[in-house]
């Protein structure tokens, strides 16, 4: 079983950039489609990004096209989430996960991003 660790969240204004790591262990990532949720406060943990397993496609939320970009690295088992030109809206816990037989069942712990007015 692979376990997923995120990191680089944090705080950042609204207009500004972070990088969101998602790295695993335990097994490669390379079979997986992966992606990337987050969840606000009082609201409904929400798809951002996902990336197939040979990074061939890519897809977003509405909310965060044009803005954020899911890539990945199988050689260094990790994946990103580029997110540029934040806005308050975008503010919440970050989650990665892998896709197993078409549902994503294996989540990270998450990362807070913060987005200040």
């Amino acid at each position: 079983q692979v376990q997923l660790v995120e990191s680089g969240g944090g705080l950042v204004q609204a207009g500004g950039s972070l990088r969101l790591s998602c790295a695993a262990s335990g097994r490669t990532l390379s079979s997986y489609h992966m992606g990337w949720f987050r969840q606000a406060p009082g609201k409904e943990r929400e798809f951002v990004a996902g990336i197939t397993w040979n990074a061939g496609v890519t897809y977003y939320a509405d909310s965060v096209k044009g803005r954020f970009t899911i890539s990945r690295d199988n050689a260094k088992n990790t994946v990103y989430l580029q997110m540029n030109r934040l806005k308050p809206e975008d503010m919440a816990d970050y989650y990665c996960s892998a896709g197993v037989a078409g549902a994503y069942k294996i989540w990270g712990q998450g990362t807070q991003v913060t987005v200040s007015s």
